[in-house]
């Protein structure tokens, strides 16, 4: 598969988010203006072949977010409940 240049560094420029500040596919997402499912495409199909060993770093931070999503699915929860607690919707 060929990638042109200009997806080729949004694909990096998605990667060195995600490596170096442990960013979520949404935070990602939101930050550069594309879809979830631009950033989960280019990092799990075009990451690979671009850079195997950002790939390897990024698979890493997924793995961890993956593992936590239950605890900031609770942070939000929470969050919501104490909005209308204060009346605030």
């Amino acid at each position: 598969m060929r990638v042109d240049r200009t997806i080729s560094s949004r694909v990096i420029r998605e990667a060195e988010i995600i490596a170096g500040t442990g960013a979520t596919v949404r935070q990602t997402a939101r930050l550069l203006g594309v879809s979830k499912s631009t950033v989960h495409k280019d990092m799990e199909s075009r990451l690979p072949e671009l850079s195997p060993s950002l790939f390897k770093e990024v698979a890493a931070v997924f793995a961890r977010n993956k593992a936590e999503r239950h605890l900031r699915g609770g942070e939000a929860t929470r969050r919501r409940y104490a909005h209308r607690q204060n009346g605030l919707n």
